[in-house]
């Protein structure tokens, strides 16, 4: 069974979703590929484990870093996976290129680079907004390329995390706004 709740954030409402395994979901109402990964039977009960994942919000969204854990369970491909669990890897208030993703791909696997682009399509996939920080995420430019969520959260994610911006910038145009 699948359940979902919602939070208020500061940032707008978030969908949360989760199964008996971990949270398989976390978006901002709207946003891009929104409850994409929601299964058509699910029921809205406050189960122990949104509990955890609204009391991490609440500290990670009054400027502190959370230090709980919330139990995840990625709902994707393979690839998707690895993608994901490396997003989880980069610290608070850092960021990390897409193509330093894929040299982390191509090093596990022993093999050569692994596509920038293939890792951008994971990572915009990324159905755990903020506890998968795929906001932290950049160009290799410093270019804050798209986001689910919107550009304006990603800078606002990163500002609440003290991200040092110096060398970030927005793109003034593309397909990646």
């Amino acid at each position: 069974m699948q359940y979902i709740s919602h939070y208020e954030s500061p940032l707008g409402k978030i969908l949360l979703a989760a199964d008996e395994e971990g949270l398989t979901g976390l978006w901002f109402e709207g946003q891009k590929y929104f409850a994409r990964s929601l299964r058509n039977e699910q029921e809205e009960k406050e189960i122990p484990l949104f509990e955890r994942a609204k009391r991490w919000l609440d500290l990670y969204f009054s400027g502190t870093e959370p230090d709980l854990s919330v139990p995840l369970h990625f709902l994707g491909t393979d690839f998707q996976k690895k993608v994901w669990e490396i997003l989880c890897a980069i610290p608070y208030g850092h960021t990390m290129t897409y193509g330093e993703i894929a040299g982390h791909l191509a090093a596990e696997k022993g093999s050569s680079p692994m596509s920038a682009r293939a890792v951008g399509g994971a990572v915009g996939r990324n159905p755990i907004s903020i506890l998968v920080p795929c906001h932290r995420v950049v160009g290799a430019s410093g270019s804050l390329t798209g986001y689910a969520g919107g550009l304006d959260r990603k800078v606002k994610l990163l500002t609440l995390e003290r991200t040092d911006m110096q060398g970030l910038f927005i793109p003034k145009k593309g397909t990646a706004l």
